[in-house]
């Protein structure tokens, strides 16, 4: 790969730094795709030791990639995001990706393909911890940020993909907790929050 090439592909990723998520930080800012890819990779490697029988460092692939068509659509909230959306943003993406210099064009399909088909345990594992850093991340928002759908939402959002392993079903127990929690405080002080 070019440094020109290198700099190209850069222009266009850089955007994820740009466009922002639904959600938002613990500090009042609202969330970039960025963020959200960091903090989901952050996570992986963190599970390196979890998941002996992994490749790790292709979930970590996984989880920096995952938004990438993201940055040409920007961000469109799972609970409002339809089929069309979705076949829009991998249309450019696959149209973007096809662009690359080999062999790293043949490496992100790759990927993006195993992704996609959703058989393999490493692929299972990126799309568990994709929801539930989703989730954790809106645990850590103001709870005046939420939408009266996020309260249920909250509790269903991943809970068919963590079944992938014993370790993400655990997390979403804990985060489960940490939700219930959230709500019940915010019930508490101001009686006028409601799911």
């Amino acid at each position: 790969m070019t440094p020109q090439e290198l700099l190209e592909i850069l222009a266009v990723s850089e955007k994820l730094k740009c466009y922002t998520r639904h959600s938002w930080t613990s500090n009042g800012r609202q969330e970039s795709i960025a963020d959200h890819s960091f903090q989901l990779a952050w996570m992986a490697l963190l599970l390196t030791d979890e998941y002996p029988d992994l490749d790790m460092d292709r979930v970590i692939r996984m989880c920096l990639i995952h938004d990438l068509g993201e940055a040409m659509t920007g961000d469109i909230p799972a609970f409002s995001k339809s089929g069309a959306d979705e076949a829009t943003e991998e249309q450019m993406l696959t149209e973007w990706v096809n662009t690359f210099p080999e062999p790293a064009g043949t490496r992100i399909r790759s990927l993006l393909a195993e992704m996609r088909e959703q058989q393999t345990g490493e692929a299972q594992l990126y799309k568990a911890l994709d929801k539930m850093e989703a989730v954790i991340q809106h645990d850590r928002a103001d709870l005046a940020t939420w939408l009266p759908l996020e309260y249920e939402l909250q509790f269903a959002y991943g809970r068919e993909q963590v079944q992938c392993s014993q370790y993400t079903k655990a997390l979403k127990q804990e985060v489960d907790k940490l939700t219930e929690q959230k709500i019940k405080e915010a019930e508490r002080t101001n009686p006028s929050v409601r799911r």
